[in-house]
């Protein structure tokens, strides 16, 4: 019987706690936060250390829900005490820590999956097998979210570059929306695109915060095809997420988040997914292979570290009359459009005219 811990049991890990009692036979033993525990442990015994969960119930796999800059000792302590590892996304903060992560999980032999769930979704897959056989020519991700206040005021690091001169990784791209850019990555990698060559980024926020909320960054491959990520918090009409391939059969489009996918000339159709901590079980008590295996997510880590990078310029402030604020929710206005505009044509919003733009960073991958 796998025994399962939990780091960071509030907020989203409330929904963790959720999955683990939904799975039946699967005894949560642990729950470790520096905060007060909030609804029911559900029988587990409740720490305010990580390191005394692990040492006092030994735990067969621990998931880890807390903020991203603090991923990689948590997850360095679990595997060295033994059990594998379910990371919340974005799982590190750069490829030297991507390296590092790796290299424990080699010298444990322990596991890492990453908390990418759209990754188990039996539509994506089928939109992979598709594009897998087409000349595909661009691939877009497009979403229109809205975030309030209270989001912003939710965590000390939440909209923030830094805490205490310590860089913390927030933005629309790298977090809230960070399945979008999975998808389309993998998306991309599946229609045999390789590494990326060049990614040209604008940033914008509409609020006093130091991350994006709104971001459009376009990635080009050594074959010349190209992803546009074309995203925000301060949407119109909601976007819920589509993945948009363009082939030599036609356009094929995902609705991530509900696993709605759409291939040309088959009417659209709705599918399950593949729970990744019941996939984490499985491997763990049969060998199944991970469906989110930390080094899946290398590419993603690439983009990460090249988005929230020091010398990148900050995000650029909007403000009225371009950005309007309703109850606490900032609007950028006419934003649905330009994001449909930028995944219909390829074009930044600076190459589209738009009047509040102002010209993308370019960079090169890291090395």
């Amino acid at each position: 019987m796998t025994r399962v811990g939990l780091v960071g049991a509030n907020g989203h890990g409330q929904h963790h706690r959720r999955i683990i009692a939904g799975l039946g036979g699967v005894p949560l033993v642990g729950l470790a936060d520096p905060q007060p525990v909030q609804g029911d442990p559900q029988g587990a015994r409740v720490f305010r250390d990580h390191r005394e969960m692990l040492a006092e119930t030994r735990p067969d796999v621990v998931v880890i829900c807390t903020p991203p800059h603090t991923h990689l000792a948590i997850a360095e302590d679990v595997l060295r005490a033994g059990a594998d590892v379910l990371l919340e996304k974005p799982p590190v903060r750069t490829l030297d820590e991507h390296h590092r992560l790796a290299a424990v999980v080699a010298e444990t032999g322990g596991a890492c999956q990453v908390g990418f769930q759209a990754l188990g979704s039996h539509a994506a897959a089928r939109l992979w097998d598709f594009v897998a056989n087409e000349k595909v020519t661009s691939i877009a991700a497009v979403a229109s979210w809205q975030r309030d206040d209270a989001y912003y005021a939710r965590a000390p690091w939440a909209g923030r570059r830094q805490i205490d001169g310590r860089p913390v990784i927030d933005g629309v791209l790298v977090n809230p929306l960070a399945h979008a850019l999975m998808q389309a990555l993998e998306t991309a990698r599946a229609a045999g695109a390789g590494e990326w060559a060049t990614l040209e980024i604008e940033r914008y926020r509409t609020r006093p915060i130091e991350a994006d909320d709104t971001a459009f960054a376009r990635l080009t491959f050594p074959n010349n095809a190209r992803l546009l990520a074309a995203v925000t918090l301060a949407g119109e009409d909601f976007i819920a997420g589509d993945i948009v391939a363009d082939g030599s059969a036609g356009r094929a489009v995902l609705e991530y988040p509900t696993d709605r996918l759409a291939l040309p000339g088959s009417p659209t159709e709705q599918s399950q997914r593949t729970g990744l901590l019941e996939n984490l079980i499985a491997h763990r008590e049969t060998g199944v292979p991970l469906i989110a295996p930390l080094e899946r997510t290398r590419i993603f880590t690439s983009v990460l570290q090249t988005i929230t990078a020091p010398d990148l310029p900050e995000p650029t402030l909007l403000e009225p009359p371009h950005v309007q604020n309703r109850a606490g929710v900032r609007v950028v206005t006419g934003i649905n459009e330009v994001l449909r505009q930028v995944a219909e044509t390829g074009s930044l919003p600076s190459e589209l005219g738009v009047p509040w733009a102002v010209r993308p960073a370019t960079r090169t991958p890291p090395r």
